[in-house]
C-alpha cells in the first residue's frame, strides 16, 4: 500500500466515524410482555418479538409465576422455528423498578393486577389472548389450543411491531 492509498483509506474511515458521531446509534426498544404464569402466552410473545427484530430488548414476566415453561409453549414454538426451551418463569417485580418503552399484558388477570412501574414507561398495552394451559382433552387436543393461541400471537405481535415498534425506530 503506497502513500496515497493510505491517505484515502485513512479519510475513508474519517468521513465513517464522523458520520457515525453525527448519528449515533438509537437505543433497543425496551419491551416487556406480561402474564400470570408467565409460562405459555407471554413466553410465546417474547419469543416471537426476539425473532422480529434482534434490536429488541424484550422480556417477559408473571404477576405469579409458575415453577417452568409449560412444555406444550416449548413444543408449539419449536414448530415454528423459535428455541423457548432456555426460558424461565420470571416475577414482574423484578422489573418494576427498570424502564421500558412498552408494558404490554397478554391476559386480563395481568392486565388488573399489573403493578405500577417506579421506572418509566412509555406505553402500556392490552393484547389479551385465552390461556391455552387451560386447554382439556388428549394431548392432540391440547397442542391444537397452544398452536391456535401460538398463532395469534405470531399474527397480532407481528402487526404490533410492524405499525408500533418499527417505526420508532
Amino acid at each position: 500500500m503506497n502513500h496515497i492509498d493510505v491517505k484515502y483509506v485513512l479519510a475513508a474511515a474519517l468521513m465513517l466515524l464522523t458520520v457515525h458521531s453525527a448519528f449515533p446509534q438509537q437505543a433497543k426498544k425496551r419491551i416487556l410482555v406480561l402474564c400470570t404464569g408467565n409460562s405459555a402466552r407471554s413466553q410465546m410473545a417474547e419469543g416471537v418479538l426476539k425473532s422480529l427484530d434482534a434490536r429488541l430488548d424484550v422480556q417477559s414476566a408473571g404477576t405469579q409465576p409458575a415453577a417452568r415453561v409449560n412444555p406444550l409453549a416449548i413444543r408449539a414454538m419449536k414448530e415454528i422455528g423459535i428455541d423457548i426451551s432456555g426460558e424461565t418463569p420470571k416475577s414482574v417485580q423484578q422489573f418494576v423498578a427498570q424502564s421500558f418503552d412498552y408494558v404490554i399484558t397478554v391476559c386480563d388477570d395481568a392486565d388488573k393486577n399489573c403493578p405500577n412501574f417506579q421506572g418509566k414507561v412509555g406505553r402500556r398495552l392490552h393484547i389479551g389472548f385465552p390461556d391455552p394451559a387451560e386447554a382439556t382433552g388428549s394431548e392432540d387436543q391440547k397442542m391444537a389450543v397452544f398452536r391456535s393461541v401460538r398463532d395469534d400471537i405470531r399474527t397480532r405481535f407481528t402487526e404490533f411491531y410492524q405499525n408500533t415498534v418499527r417505526k420508532g425506530l
